[in-house]
């Protein structure tokens, strides 16, 4: 009989004795591994009480359907959710190929609630598969299961402290460690040289000290190793290999091994033993485990506390929603060199690695170029949950046609934002429209040391989107063209037949067919129980050629669909509400109609995707949509910019544009972009230069190409502060819509001190939040510094965001609110045409639509050679065209161009580029 002596019980160790010999004392995985997990349990614990929201995540990731694997894979999934870990099984099907597996590898690579990723081996695909490129394909800071290459070789040269040690092992050292037994000093032999469980036992019994001894199938007198041993580990996979009378007296033996051996007395035929003769062995040594439930339950445990060590080591330096991001510090050279010089003097990140700074993953990043990507739309969906970053826009004061560098300013204040105060930001800007790369304003996107890089490539070699946009706009003229031709060739039932063609030997209406069916109040989806009748008026569009839709309308109104969708659906529904004609009814004719909404879809789903960029400091850009002609809300893409807000975090800054001045382009933003995105900006910044502030003074007009007047280079403060009041007024307009406004004073260098108190103090004085200089054209991010300080403060103020005017007031009212309010006009004047497509368009139902307004932007009024603060003139509304798929009415005033009747002077004069970029 055994008799249990209570002085031997050692966490988790029992000594057996019996009257007439002393017996091993059995060393229990089962309550060893009880006791780590309960250990485990309150870590993460601690976590979650000290990171609210914070799990370890786990992934095991399977291929096939191995029974075997199944149950391993339970006992997993069970211990983490015992312990508090957020584990999930990916299963891949047999059928997975090499890449496949990679791919998944690295998306959970990728992800940053993932902490620990198990590949369950054996890979069961009926593809070839090799394992060791798939094992250490695995990230090593989540390689729990400790496989990889760089895992092993830090454990070989004893790096304990700085790798994943494999489970089993790991599990074992558990183990020897409750006997009490120090290794330090011992005669260690380990039987076997797996990868996963002798080789990297060898080196851990190595590093803690013991001197080892490795055996294996060639090994001659292996009983004379053994009987040498004081620690014995086998892991041969061997059954009852090793016997009692080869075991050192005392020795502490942990079997590793798991063998299947016949067993009449059993159910299954056949019971489960290790690599060691546990009966004999156990009346020699002094520890020994049991199998099973010994080495077993360890290496569970052992997996799920590296996966908590993983999690402590991502927490160490993770800051909740802060990017792992390296800026680039420029010295900026003096004198300044040209926009080209400097941006070839930067050497811009590859995208990849960008991308990977700012969270996203591997496969929402589609590369163009090395420098240059585009965004999959998948990250909205992922960062759905995700909260906002503040949200500020930049607009200005009526420019020059120079431009006063408001792009400039945006870039140089996110490059504040992120390199000076370390804070999560991004720009969100147009590209540059064609053929404006040469204009007056130069090639850069931005300038000086506050650009996007390359600049060859950011400004001469487009993303496509523009080619994409012409045609989609060609293939509605086309589908026009040929419907109304074969309206007067073919027969209704002809027609009918080319519009629904035989499928498989059946007919089906396609869904934007299905919807003018409904339209036309015809009930039916089966072609075969069609009317005559009802044929006709399916197949009749009857339009009216006077009223076709021209081309450059067409691409206006869907580079506008394209700023304003939200997804790959919103864009679908605004394209097939695009009005290409008026029948001779009076009714609308839609791309719904002509079947052709879905086409269109399909050409545009590329251009959907913002591109990511980067500034000179390597600031992270959205280039997004661009201007076509005047006709349209002048700004990036709601989608750009709701992807930044949620990439940045709670705690970043989104600093995107708006077109023109703040009359122009910022009440376009807020009444029209904001309305469709459901966005509020939280800061408006208000550019503005001492040049054009003298411009509106009296000063003579600037010219492209020729050189500015005496006036702009000498101090000027009478001519200056009588200017002053055009930025009182734009200042009035921006403080409309309820937000704190800053005004960011370019600097140019003529300018001096007392000029640009100057126009700080009138700034103020018009009611600005705050008024800085800004020197980011020549600085970069640091001269644009006490702008970001600024924007955070304005940031705190709790502002009531308001729009001008509620959409379901009459279309008339909204654009004399509009026109009173941002151009001070007396009244607006209705052309005839106008009135008469205006009751059109409410007769037709779009009465409700935001009304977006063009006239010149070099001007208050719609005279462009009328400066300072015009007041109290007529404003006259010559045409009226409904955009109903941008969502908004293009409202057509008689502005004159007389200063644009000159042509712009090209900017490439002097500036070799092809030559400079050899």
């Amino acid at each position: 009989m055994f008799a249990l002596t209570a002085s031997v019980l050692r966490r988790g160790a029992l000594r057996y004795r019996d009257s007439q010999c002393t017996m091993a004392t059995i060393v229990s995985g089962n309550k060893t591994s009880q006791q780590v997990k309960e250990r485990l349990k309150k870590e993460v614990a601690e976590m979650k009480t000290q990171f609210p929201g914070f799990r370890p995540g786990l992934v095991v990731l399977q291929v096939g359907d191995r029974d075997d694997s199944n149950l391993y894979i339970s006992m997993k999934l069970k211990a983490a959710a015992e312990i508090g870990i957020n584990a999930n099984h990916i299963r891949l099907p047999e059928t997975a190929t090499e890449d496949e597996v990679l791919q998944s590898i690295v998306a959970v690579n990728e992800n940053p609630a993932v902490h620990g990723l198990i590949v369950q081996l054996p890979l069961d695909s009926i593809n070839p598969i090799n394992t060791e490129k798939v094992t250490n394909a695995v990230a090593p800071e989540k390689d729990v299961d400790g496989l990889t290459s760089i895992n092993a070789g830090k454990l070989s040269r004893g790096d304990l402290g700085d790798c994943f040690i494999p489970c089993t092992p790991n599990g074992c050292m558990e183990l020897i460690s409750q006997t009490g037994v120090s290794v330090m000093g011992k005669n260690a032999v380990v039987i076997g040289r797996s990868k996963i469980v002798g080789a990297p036992m060898h080196d851990l019994l190595l590093w803690n000290h013991a001197t080892v001894t490795t055996c294996h199938s060639k090994t001659l007198d292996l009983a004379e190793h053994v009987g040498r041993a004081d620690i014995l580990v086998v892991g041969a996979g061997r059954a009852e290999m090793v016997k009692g009378e080869w075991v050192k007296e005392g020795a502490v033996v942990i079997d590793c091994g798991i063998n299947h051996i016949p067993d009449r007395s059993k159910a299954s035929g056949k019971r489960v033993v290790g690599d060691v003769h546990y009966s004999s062995a156990k009346e020699r040594a002094g520890y020994i485990t049991p199998v099973p439930g010994g080495v077993g339950p360890m290496t569970v445990a052992m997996l799920m506390k590296n996966t908590v060590e993983s999690a402590k080591r991502f927490l160490q330096t993770y800051t909740p929603g802060k990017w792992n991001i390296v800026f680039t510090k420029k010295k900026p050279q003096e004198p300044q060199p040209s926009d080209a010089v400097i941006s070839r003097s930067c050497q811009s990140k590859p995208v990849g690695q960008l991308a990977r700074e700012v969270g996203l993953f591997s496969e929402e990043v589609e590369p163009c170029s090395r420098s240059r990507a585009k965004i999959r739309l998948d990250v909205l969906k992922r960062m759905k949950k995700q909260p906002d970053g503040k949200y500020v826009v930049v607009t200005g004061i009526t420019s020059t046609p120079l431009g006063e560098g408001k792009r400039t300013t945006a870039l140089g204040l996110a490059q504040a934002f992120g390199a000076l105060l370390n804070i999560n930001a991004f720009a969100c800007v147009q590209e540059p429209s064609p053929g404006s790369c040469f204009g007056a304003r130069g090639v850069a996107v931005g300038g000086g040391y506050s650009q996007i890089i390359p600049l060859e490539e950011v400004s001469l070699q487009p993303s496509g989107q523009n080619e994409l946009i012409s045609a989609t706009s060609r293939v509605v003229m086309d589908t026009i063209k040929a419907h109304a031709h074969y309206e007067t060739k073919l027969s209704e039932k002809a027609l009918f037949d080319l519009l629904v063609p035989l499928k498989e030997g059946q007919r089906s209406v396609s869904p934007a067919q299905l919807s003018r069916l409904k339209k036309l109040g015809i009930e039916k989806s089966d072609p075969l129980t069609f009317t005559g009748t009802e044929i006709r008026r399916f197949v009749r569009l009857d339009i009216d050629p006077e009223t076709t839709a021209d081309s450059d309308s067409l691409e206006n109104e869907i580079m506008a669909i394209l700023s304003l969708s939200s997804s790959e659906e919103e864009i679908q529904q605004r394209l097939a509400k695009i009005v290409v004609a008026t029948n001779k009814s009076g009714d609308p004719v839609t791309t719904e109609d002509l079947n052709v909404s879905g086409p269109l879809a399909m050409l545009l789903k590329d251009a959907l995707k913002p591109v990511l960029m980067q500034t000179v400091e390597g600031t992270p850009v959205f280039l997004h949509t661009s201007p076509l002609v005047d006709i349209a809300q002048g700004s990036p893409s709601i989608l750009a910019d709701k992807m930044a807000l949620k990439m940045v975090g709670s705690k970043g800054f989104v600093v995107t544009e708006s077109g023109h001045g703040a009359n122009i382009g910022l009440e376009k933003f807020f009444n029209i972009k904001c309305r469709y995105s459901g966005l509020q900006p939280d800061v408006v910044v208000m550019v503005a230069t001492v040049r054009t502030l003298k411009m509106h003074g009296g000063a003579p007009p600037v010219q492209a190409g020729l050189p500015l007047p005496k006036e702009y280079s000498q101090e000027n403060l009478k001519l200056l502060e009588r200017g002053c009041c055009h930025l009182r007024r734009q200042v009035e307009c921006a403080k409309a819509f309820g937000l704190p406004v800053i005004v960011a004073v370019n600097k140019f260098s003529s300018d001096t001190d007392a000029e640009l108190e100057l126009v700080c103090g009138q700034a103020r004085q018009a009611g600005a939040f705050d008024a800085v200089k800004c020197t980011n054209w020549s600085k970069g991010g640091a001269g644009a510094l006490a702008l970001a300080k600024a924007v955070q403060r304005a940031a705190k103020v709790t502002g009531r965001f308001r729009f001008l005017y509620d959409s379901q007031i009459p279309a008339v009212d909204k654009l004399r609110t509009v026109a009173q309010k941002m151009y001070r006009v007396k009244d607006i004047e209705l052309s005839p045409k106008a009135k008469e497509k205006l009751a059109l368009y409410t007769k037709q139902g779009f009465g409700n639509l935001p009304v977006c307004i063009a006239k010149t932007h070099l001007s208050l009024s719609n005279d462009p050679m009328m400066k300072e603060e015009p007041t109290n003139f007529m404003l006259p509304i010559i045409d009226i065209k409904a955009n109903a798929g941008a969502g908004f009415l293009a409202c057509l005033t008689n502005s004159t161009n007389t200063e644009m009747d000159d042509p712009m002077w090209p900017c490439f004069h002097g500036n070799n580029l092809y030559h400079d970029s050899k």
